[in-house]
């Protein structure tokens, strides 16, 4: 299993790749950010989030480290582009339930040390509506600066890949006890070589305009279904916390 984030004691990597995708037009996604931070060990690394409000971005739990800073409006991460904007994260407000065995609860809110100047590369992406959910068969679209293959190089620009809801009994029966129908979602067709990878964690499941998912656990082969948080069995602690933090 990998959860995008590359950490090499968890089981999941950070899904930081795009498998099967292609790039975007350039600050098309205006609510995406690049994450980085250092792990334990002292080694770099990054994550997709995406911003919520012009102080918050919300991301993986287990994309959590230190020095963690946010990049806004990219398109090339390689480049200092006029559209970015680097902010500080000021507090990692990680999921109380988050467990690193089974990456249940995985979902983590970053607030930045300063407000987000929204531009034409730096808007928030809405919420999901309450009451309201993906169902199989859903075409939805995931973006992130991951892996292109599962040995390939990372890519410096944005890239996006359209991916289908499943039933959850596909990952049921792959993940077994890491998923939870109630909490989590199932994306990718088998059938299609489409996924994220290394490097896409954090970053959002797109439905109709709105967050509907984030990249949680992955294979290392890259192949698909994966396993993504449902955000709208969140919205009452990130209203919360928002409020509150």
């Amino acid at each position: 299993l990998i959860c995008c984030s590359q950490t090499p004691h968890i089981l999941a990597f950070l899904s930081e790749e795009i498998i099967g995708g292609h790039e975007v037009k350039p600050h098309s996604r205006p609510y995406m950010a690049f994450i980085a931070f250092v792990d334990v060990d002292g080694r770099s690394h990054s994550c997709g989030g995406f911003l919520v409000k012009d102080n918050f971005v919300l991301t993986a739990a287990h994309c959590r480290g230190s020095s963690m800073k946010v990049t806004l409006g990219a398109h090339n991460i390689s480049i200092r582009e006029e559209t970015q904007q680097i902010i500080p994260v000021a507090k990692a407000i990680p999921h109380p339930y988050y467990n690193l065995k089974d990456y249940s609860s995985d979902i983590m809110l970053l607030k930045l040390e300063r407000k987000a100047n929204r531009t034409k590369a730096v808007r928030p992406l809405r919420l999901p509506r309450r009451n309201v959910y993906v169902k199989p068969g859903d075409v939805c679209y995931v973006a992130g600066w991951g892996q292109l293959a599962p040995k390939g190089k990372l890519p410096n620009t944005l890239q996006v890949v359209e991916l289908t809801i499943q039933k959850d009994q596909e990952c049921e029966s792959r993940f077994s006890r890491r998923y939870n129908k109630a909490t989590a979602i199932c994306v990718g067709d088998p059938k299609i070589k489409r996924a994220t990878f290394n490097g896409d964690s954090g970053g959002p499941l797109v439905c109709k305009n709105r967050a509907a998912g984030i990249v949680s656990l992955a294979y290392s082969d890259g192949s698909a279904p994966g396993t993504f948080t449902r955000v709208s069995s969140f919205l009452s602690w990130i209203q919360k916390m928002i409020k509150h933090c």
